[in-house]
């Protein structure tokens, strides 16, 4: 005989109420990398609804849930799976059931519980006394045995292999085994999780949720037709990806053009607030209380009453930004052109709306797409105006890229995407244009045109001043600088052509001429015509502005006369500048002066040297005494000269300085 684990046993203790499925009947998908999910279904009377969800959504599902139905009795309430571990979630319950547990060892460690059980023979109810399992020999295979006290008081052994039923009777226990069981199986998808809707209205009623979950983004696909007249017809795919779990069978679908804010908040994990401890003092008996009498008037003051506060705060993030262009030059070769349907036969079917800032796209045919799978729906397919031309920056080489203006007379916002280019006949190329707004335009390149030849050369001129300022010793000057770029087209087809030059904006660089014809966030465009087979030179010139300030004490009086003479300073200007040149001359020739009185002292020094030199040798020396008096009469003369340029030298001194603060002064009320 086979010993049944419990796990197949407890099939017979239980009833297992399905919960009532509503559908999906509206899928609606945005760009923010979410999806709103709209849900209805009839409920029986005292049903509930499940609606299952990925672990992971959760967060977005407690966020956005929103619950109506169509009888006008209120919802009770809305259950879900909590997110504790199913270890702790098990520990609640009174029993355990472990992975291949016999009948027995559960029934074992349920002693004094009362059972109900039915087998072939005969149906009984007693309390469990205990249970066992009987080892096998070769005459008899191992069996599992249940003891009862029935009713009578008799004590009943019962071989379980014989039982085809069991239940309990004590109704709370029989609750607690089925939610154990429930707890169990939900667990075998760990990144499932339920939200229940319960109801306990006592007919039918039919009832709706919606809510936002994250969702792949939907992206656009375009298909630019150029026909052998030039007119062009814009077609537009939405790539939507099913990832739910669930199929979406005729569903209403729309798709939206545009970037809600969106975000995570983590509702669905426990908070616990840390709290403090207080205990109440019970060492001591209650003192007796006295109270005063009454004061005339009484007394101001009162106790202060605390304040706890708390504030949430939460930082939002964009879409990893697009980056600043999300036009590229795809350099390729045109394969053989293949014959193609000028258009697809599938004819969009949609309603397209302006939502504020978004723009949706409403299939008015109900979508079928079945869980874990893709689909391909057309939203667009109209002319547009479209002009075929070229578009040149240095950063492509020396060919330009075939090109087209797309301006958006659609009436429609055309979300961003790939755009495959058929010219004529055949495949022209690929590019990528960003989200366009209805009446905006852009320029999407699509291969390389090999039939033009752009070269460029740079010239610079010399700086010119334009402004001169001064305040508080300090000159600042403002000056340009033209800088011409000259673009050589050459024409090598024998058809006319328009060219779009694209000149990076440069910081400080302004355009005199010619005038762009349009600017961007980091570009000019000018735009050239060009003749068949010809070449065109197109030169830009560009003033570059910068300014530069000195002090003015660094600056000699040469190079302040230099500035004075610049017509781009102001008349007071001219003037003031004048003056510190008059005063760093003044400056200057006392200096001069100085120098020089310095000068001759030292001649003079050095002359007393000399002729102290002489006497002290002379002074030795028997008949010299007549020329140790001369040379003595020439030192006598030399210190009283000494002195009077000392004197001098001590004037000048006090002069030069005087000139000095005098000068700075002036300096500092610098002002024009």
């Amino acid at each position: 005989m086979t010993i049944r684990p419990i796990a197949s046993i407890l099939v017979l203790l239980m009833t297992t109420a399905l919960a009532a499925d509503l559908p999906v009947r509206e899928v609606i998908l945005y760009k923010s990398g979410v999806g709103y999910f709209a849900r209805s279904g009839e409920l029986a009377p005292v049903e509930s609804a499940r609606l299952d969800f990925k672990a992971a959504d959760m967060n977005d599902v407690l966020k956005s849930l929103t619950v109506a139905d169509d009888s006008g009795t209120p919802i009770r309430g809305l259950r879900y799976d909590s997110s504790q571990p199913l270890e702790q979630k098990l520990a609640e319950f009174p029993f355990t059931v472990a992975d291949a547990q016999q009948l027995s060892a559960f029934l074992d460690h349920l002693r004094g519980a009362r059972v109900e059980l039915k087998s072939a023979a005969e149906t009984l109810a007693g309390t469990i006394v205990s249970a066992r399992t009987i080892d096998g020999n070769d005459k008899q295979p191992e069996r599992e045995q249940l003891i009862l006290l029935l009713d009578s008081g008799d004590l009943r052994t019962v071989d379980l292999a014989a039982v085809s039923s069991l239940r309990f009777s004590d109704a709370k226990l029989q609750a607690q085994l089925k939610d154990y069981l429930t707890t169990v199986a939900q667990s075998r998808s760990k990144d499932k999780r339920s939200v229940y809707i319960d109801s306990s209205d006592a007919k039918a009623r039919t009832v709706s949720a919606s809510y936002m979950i994250p969702q792949p983004l939907w992206k656009s696909s375009y298909r630019l037709l150029f026909g052998a007249n030039g007119e062009a017809t814009l077609e537009g795919w939405a790539i939507v990806d099913n990832t739910t779990g669930d199929d979406w069978t005729n569903v209403r679908l729309a798709v939206v053009s545009g970037r809600p804010v969106s975000f995570i908040s983590k509702l669905y994990e426990p908070f616990y607030v840390q709290r403090t401890t207080a205990d109440v003092n019970n060492a001591y008996a209650q003192a007796p209380v006295v109270y005063e009498g009454e004061v005339v008037g009484g007394v101001p003051g009162g106790v202060a009453s605390g304040s706890m506060g708390g504030v949430l705060g939460g930082i939002v993030g964009a879409a990893p930004q697009e980056p600043t262009r999300l036009e590229s030059f795809a350099r390729l070769s045109a394969p053989p052109r293949a014959k193609f349907k000028e258009t697809s036969t599938v004819a969009p079917d949609t309603q397209a709306r302006e939502l504020g800032d978004l723009f949706e796209y409403r299939f008015a045919t109900p979508v079928t797409i079945h869980k874990n799978e893709s689909a391909m729906l057309p939203f667009l397919q109209q002319k547009i105006a479209a002009r075929k031309l070229l578009i040149y920056s240095e950063s492509y080489g020396q060919n330009p890229m075939s090109a087209a203006e797309l301006t958006n007379n659609t009436g429609k916002t055309l979300d961003g995407g790939p755009i495959t280019v058929f010219e004529g006949a055949g495949y022209g190329g690929e590019a990528l244009m960003n989200t366009v707004k209805n009446g905006d335009k852009r320029l999407i390149s699509y291969s390389v045109d090999l039939g033009t030849r752009v070269g460029t050369r740079e010239d610079s001129g010399d700086a010119h001043l334009l402004e001169v300022h001064a305040s508080r010793g300090v000159v600042t000057t403002k000056s340009s600088e033209l800088a011409t770029k000259t673009y050589t087209i050459r024409n090598v087809d024998p058809r006319p052509k328009t060219l779009i030059i694209e000149q990076s904006i440069r910081e400080g660089y302004k355009p005199l001429s010619p005038k762009p014809s349009e600017t961007t966030a980091d570009a000019r465009r000018f735009e050239v015509k060009l003749g068949a087979g010809a070449t065109e030179k197109f030169p830009v010139v560009e003033e570059y502005v910068f300014s530069q300030s000195f002090q003015v004490t660094s600056f000699t009086p040469d190079v302040l006369v230099e500035y004075v003479r610049r017509k781009a300073i102001s008349e007071d200007g001219h003037r003031q500048l004048q003056q510190v040149v008059d005063q760093k001359r003044r400056i200057a020739e006392a200096d001069t002066s100085l120098q020089e009185t310095r000068s001759e002292m030292n001649e003079i020094t050095r002359a007393q040297d000399r002729l102290r030199q002489n006497i002290q040798t002379l002074n030795r020396v028997s008949g010299q005494q007549e020329q140790v008096q001369e040379w003595s009469r020439q030192l006598a003369a030399e210190e009283v000269r000494m002195t009077t340029l000392r004197d001098q030298a001590a004037a000048l001194d006090k002069k030069k300085a005087a000139l000095e603060a005098d000068l700075s002064d002036m300096i500092g009320k610098l002002e024009f």
